[in-house]
């Protein structure tokens, strides 16, 4: 197993209980090797059971009220903390008597980051719509995950595959929110958490970062809407004066092609789907999505919760896996520096 002396574990969330995340675990220990790293999953121990068995999966588990043993527990047993949920759930259907549990899960992963005895955690997917229902007021993990920050941070997205890094500028707000949400000072900060996270975490000496148009052909000089001149490429030219290299806006249309992404190291869009889409298409099951801008190290498999396959052993592990490597390469690297 992976090791650095005196690192603790990561801790993985279950993310909607009715939905694959805990099948991905179990599937990743399971086919674990010499290079998985250390984890811990937060859940129920009879919710887990059931699942494995639901499988067909042999496995055994090492319960824990804390997780001070799970790095050498891991080799032989899948650690699992103790976590409550109310109510039994049904691969595929989402109960709301379960949503509290699957927030407080969230919170529980991110005490013991703070307490020293988790080294980065691994989100898995929510049912967004489950939650709001609920009372959920954050719109998705990364919002949800800097108000657990205790701190005045801004969180950013970035979504990683070996071929392709995408920030999207604004997340989760409807289409029509766009525009008026752009800022140069928003695309600024975005753009400086960006570089210095490329650095830090993934050992960029000089990271380049293309930012793209909102418009189409990045507003046709000013034909197609203003945004782009007088926000963007306002941004822009910011970011060049403290020394970053930093080009656009450009037409993102043209920005994914394979000769196109030799020039840059990120790109960063103006709206969700702007670079999911683009990013996805590429190169799905590799994907991670890292929050960056944060006190800790959160990374998260880069698809949702599907609920048609929970329960079925069809779900591909292949962005868990990435996202758990990727959370110990980013834990490593830091150590290492340090």
């Amino acid at each position: 197993m992976k090791l650095v002396s005196n690192v603790p574990p990561i801790v993985v969330t279950p993310g909607e209980p009715a939905g694959v995340g805990i099948d991905l675990v179990l599937g990743l220990w399971i086919t674990r090797n010499q290079d998985t790293p250390a984890f811990f999953l937060i859940d129920d121990p009879q919710r887990v059971a059931k699942r494995a068995r639901l499988l067909g999966l042999s496995i055994s588990f090492e319960i824990m009220e804390d997780p001070s043993y799970a790095s050498n527990a891991f080799p032989s047993a899948l650690p699992v903390l103790r976590h409550h949920f109310p109510v039994d759930t049904t691969p595929g259907i989402p109960n709301l008597a379960n949503t509290l549990a699957t927030v407080e899960a969230i919170n529980r992963a991110i005490t013991l980051i703070r307490a020293g005895m988790a080294s980065a955690v691994v989100t898995n997917p929510i049912q967004k719509e489950t939650l709001y229902q609920a009372g959920f007021n954050q719109p998705g993990h990364t919002e949800y995950l800097a108000k657990l920050s205790d701190a005045n941070v801004i969180p950013v997205m970035l979504i990683v595959t070996p071929d392709l890094k995408v920030v999207p500028v604004t997340i989760h707000i409807p289409l029509a929110e766009v525009s008026r949400q752009l800022t140069v000072e928003k695309i600024f900060t975005t753009g400086l958490i960006t570089y210095n996270a490329l650095r830090a975490d993934f050992g960029i000496i000089a990271p380049r970062l293309a930012l793209t148009g909102l418009n189409p052909h990045a507003g046709e000089n000013g034909t197609l809407g203003r945004e782009d001149n007088e926000v963007i490429a306002t941004a822009v030219a910011k970011l060049s004066a403290k020394g970053i290299d930093a080009q656009g806006p450009f037409s993102a249309d043209t920005l994914f092609y394979e000769e196109a992404r030799t020039n840059y190291d990120v790109v960063l869009g103006m709206y969700h789907d702007q670079v999911l889409v683009p990013i996805k298409t590429l190169d799905f099951w590799r994907g991670v999505n890292v929050t960056i801008g944060l006190p800790f190290i959160r990374t998260s498999p880069n698809h949702g919760t599907a609920l048609r396959l929970a329960g079925t052993g069809t779900a591909r592990i292949d962005s868990l896996r990435a996202a758990t490597d990727m959370a110990w390469c980013i834990v490593r690297r830091r150590a290492e520096s340090q």
